[in-house]
């Protein structure tokens, strides 16, 4: 526990939950919840396009293994 990083990370810390207990903090709520749904959003829109990218390039694959699917009924 003697450790300086340790000790340096407690008083830092300490001294931001001072802060924070103690600074006014009218309206920053709200500019919190908007930050943090900004950046959800933006995940999810990553998230969404790369798994359509993913999707689309299996398709793809898909279409040309199989030469765009059906038969058509006995020709060989």
């Amino acid at each position: 526990m003697n450790h300086p990083w340790i000790v340096y990370l407690t008083a830092y810390l300490s001294v931001r939950v001072h802060r924070a207990r103690t600074a006014p903090t009218r309206g920053a709520s709200a500019v919190e919840w908007v930050i943090i749904t900004a950046i959800i959003a933006g995940v999810a829109l990553g998230l969404a396009t790369l798994i359509k990218t993913l999707v689309e390039q299996k398709q793809s694959d898909l279409t040309g293994t199989f030469g765009g699917g059906g038969d058509t009924g006995g020709n060989p």
